[in-house]
C-alpha cells in the first residue's frame, strides 16, 4: 500500500513538471506545433514515464528534461533573432498553385499527391479548383488558399456599404443555469435575461445554450426541439419605430398652417432622416 501511494504521489509530482515544461516550450494548436517542438514532446512523455516507472534515476531524468526544456526554447529564440535559423528549423513554405496552376513538382516535394491537395481544399471548403489563383503549404502543413478575384465571396466594404462593428457573443445560458459573469460583462442582469425569455414564452430550464450578442439580440438552442423559437427582431423594429417617427413629424408639417410649427416638424424631420441614415449599417446589417 506505502508503494502504491509512493507512485501515485511521484507520478502526479512527474505529470506537475511535465505539464510545466511543455508550457514552457510554447502554447499551441497540436496541428501547429513544429516538428522539432513535437519531438520534444515525445521525449518529455517517454522520460517522464521511465521516471516514473523507476527505469531511470531521479537525477539523470531531469537531466534530459531541462535539457530538452531548454533546446526548444533557444532554437525559437534563435529563430526569432535569424530568418535562415528559422528556416533551417522549421522549414519554409512550400507554393502547391501558383496563377491557377498546379506545381507538380512542389507536390512531389512535400510528398503529397493531386487527391491529397483536393481533400485539403474541400477542408476550406473549396471544392472547385478552377476558383483558386494561389495555395500554398505553410511550414506546420497547413495549406491556405488564394481564391481568384471574380470567386471571392462579395463584402460589405466591395459594396461600400457600412457595417456595424460585431464584438464576441457571450453564452449567458447552459445547460438550463444561467452565467452570471458573462451576463454583466454585457451591461445586463439576470432580470433582463428572464424578462427576454418571458417574451419568448421559453422557460429557462428548457434552454440548452443561449448567447446574446452586442446589439442585445438572443440566440437560443431548446432541449425541447419541437418548440418554435421566435427569431427577435430588436433593431428592426427600433428602426422602424424611427420610420414611424419621422413619417408622422412629416404629416404634422403637412397638416399645419402654422409656420414656426411647420418650420420646427421639418427641422426635426430632416434631424432624424440624418440620424436613420448613421443607424441604418448598424439595425438593419
Amino acid at each position: 500500500m506505502q508503494e502504491t501511494l509512493y507512485v501515485i504521489s511521484k507520478s502526479l509530482a512527474l505529470f506537475c513538471i511535465a505539464w510545466l515544461s511543455v508550457r514552457l516550450i510554447g502554447k499551441r494548436n497540436i496541428t501547429q506545433v513544429k516538428p522539432f517542438n513535437f519531438l520534444s514532446y515525445i521525449i518529455l512523455a517517454v522520460v517522464v514515464a521511465l521516471m516514473s516507472l523507476d527505469l531511470i534515476s531521479l537525477s539523470s531524468g531531469f537531466v534530459v528534461l531541462i535539457t530538452w526544456v531548454a533546446l526548444p526554447i533557444g532554437l525559437d529564440y534563435l529563430a526569432i533573432k535569424s530568418q535562415a535559423i528559422h528556416q533551417f528549423i522549421n522549414g519554409k513554405e512550400t507554393v502547391l498553385i501558383k496563377h491557377g496552376k498546379i506545381m507538380e513538382e512542389n507536390l512531389i516535394q512535400v510528398r503529397m499527391t493531386g487527391e491529397d491537395l483536393l481533400a485539403e481544399l474541400r477542408s476550406k471548403g473549396i471544392f472547385n479548383l478552377a476558383e483558386v489563383e494561389f495555395a500554398i503549404m505553410e511550414s506546420n502543413g497547413n495549406i491556405n488558399a488564394y481564391l481568384k478575384s471574380d470567386k471571392k465571396p462579395m463584402t460589405a466594404h466591395d459594396l461600400g456599404k457600412k457595417v456595424a462593428p460585431q464584438a464576441e457573443p457571450q453564452t449567458v445560458i447552459m445547460d438550463g443555469n444561467i452565467l452570471a459573469e458573462p451576463l454583466s460583462s454585457l451591461g445586463l442582469n439576470q432580470e433582463w435575461l428572464k424578462t427576454e425569455l418571458d417574451k419568448m414564452g421559453i422557460s429557462l430550464e428548457n434552454v440548452f445554450l443561449c448567447q446574446v450578442d452586442s446589439s442585445g439580440e438572443l440566440f437560443l438552442d431548446l432541449f425541447n426541439d419541437a418548440v418554435e423559437i421566435p427569431q427577435p427582431k430588436v433593431k428592426e423594429l427600433l428602426y422602424a419605430n424611427l420610420e414611424k417617427i419621422q413619417a408622422d413629424l412629416l404629416a404634422f408639417s403637412l397638416q399645419t398652417e402654422n409656420k414656426n410649427a411647420k418650420g420646427m416638424y421639418v427641422k426635426n424631420y430632416q434631424k432624424l432622416d440624418r440620424l436613420l441614415n448613421k443607424l441604418r449599417p448598424y439595425l438593419l446589417n
